[in-house]
């Protein structure tokens, strides 16, 4: 059997990719800060599908903590075939006026917590010449966003990280894929604090995370190294930008978002 890594693996997509790659008698490792929903979750999994769940509470903005994840994997001799890097957050507002700490708490989970886990388990893949890692950007990272500033550059840098690292690593047999939904019903909105006329807006949009996480697995396994899952309207989110001049695009997510009421 296979294993699979999962970080923000308590709730939404995470916990979605859970239980999908469960039903495919995948092993899993859980990451994310909350012990009790990781343990919640991996009872249910081994007793509904008779796999293996291990579980890791870490906070993965804490320094050196790919690191600490990786070390707890080695010392019982576990390999990871699936890394999926699914742990982050958004947070809405005027750049200036959010709090500076919580913006660099954004980049070290959206970006350094992926950058260091996919530096710690490729090696192992690339010895093998077999492994899959999914990186979950956003539709954001296709366009400059203000109000929402720092959440899409870092899933921008996540794009471009993961299509350069699909074109390094397809000769040792090792895929790696950018999952770039648009809207999905999970808290997200709400939790990134979004005045409730956007979070109206985007809840008359969702994709499921089922169809996220199917969509995602399918495309991996079809070697693809960007895929945007959802309908029509996520595929105009992502590909619309590409035709017209950045400067218009930003203007017109400055009107969309700025909508306070």
């Amino acid at each position: 059997m296979t294993t699979a890594l999962i970080t923000g693996a308590s709730t939404g997509i995470g916990a979605a990719f859970a239980q999908e790659l469960a039903t495919r008698k995948t092993n899993l490792v859980l990451v994310a800060r909350s012990l009790e929903k990781l343990q919640q979750l991996a009872t249910q999994l081994q007793t509904q599908y008779q796999i293996s769940v291990e579980v890791i509470a870490q906070d993965l903005t804490a320094p050196q903590a790919g690191q600490a994840v990786f070390d707890t994997l080695a010392s019982k001799g576990m390999a990871i075939d699936l890394l999926v890097n699914n742990a982050g957050f958004g947070e809405y507002g005027d750049f200036i006026e959010l709090d500076r700490e919580r913006q660099l708490n954004m980049i070290q989970l959206n970006i350094l917590a992926l950058v260091d886990l996919t530096h710690q388990f490729l090696p192992g893949m690339r010895q093998r010449r077999s492994g899959n890692i999914i990186n979950m950007s956003s539709v954001a990272a296709f366009q400059s966003m203000p109000y929402f500033s720092v959440y899409a550059a870092t899933k921008s840098f996540i794009l471009s990280f993961s299509e350069a690292l699909w074109a390094e690593n397809r000769q040792y047999g090792v895929r790696i894929i950018a999952v770039c939904p648009g809207p999905t019903d999970t808290s997200f909105f709400k939790d990134a604090e979004f005045p409730s006329i956007l979070v109206n807006i985007a809840e008359k949009n969702y994709t499921s995370t089922e169809v996220v996480v199917r969509e995602a697995l399918a495309a991996l396994a079809k070697e693809h190294p960007v895929v945007v899952p959802g309908d029509l309207r996520n595929q105009i989110l992502a590909n619309v930008p590409r035709f017209l001049p950045r400067e218009a695009i930003t203007t017109f997510w400055k009107t969309v978002l700025g909508r306070r009421k």
